[in-house]
């Protein structure tokens, strides 16, 4: 059974940092590309970041480029992402995205 599990969330303050993580297992994790995606309250679902099985290849949405930095450990089945110059419009729930399963998501809050 596929498992993910977000943490790392919290409340900062615009201009702060942020890196959260995710565990998975029930699969190969290293053979997989993994995804973050995020959802706004009353908003879809955005995706927000790509990496590759290798960790050698990532991609990101226009709105975190520059800012967010996803990274992966296949030794320790975890994926991360940095993420620095938090703006309010960053609050979301997280989640890591494997094959259309995801977590239960972490909070993240950007607020003064």
């Amino acid at each position: 059974e596929v498992q993910l599990v977000e943490s790392g969330g919290g409340l900062v303050q615009p201009g702060g940092s942020l890196v959260l993580s995710c565990a998975a297992s029930g699969f190969t994790f290293s053979s997989y590309v993994m995804n973050w995606v995020r959802q706004a309250p009353g908003k879809r679902l955005e995706w927000v970041s790509t990496i590759n099985p290798g960790g050698s290849t990532t991609d990101y949405a226009d709105s975190v480029k520059g800012r967010f930095t996803i990274s992966r450990d296949n030794a320790k089945n975890t994926l991360y992402l940095q993420m620095n110059s938090l703006m309010p419009e960053d609050t979301a729930v997280y989640y890591c995205l494997h094959r259309g399963t995801r977590g239960q998501g972490t909070q993240v809050t950007v607020s003064t």
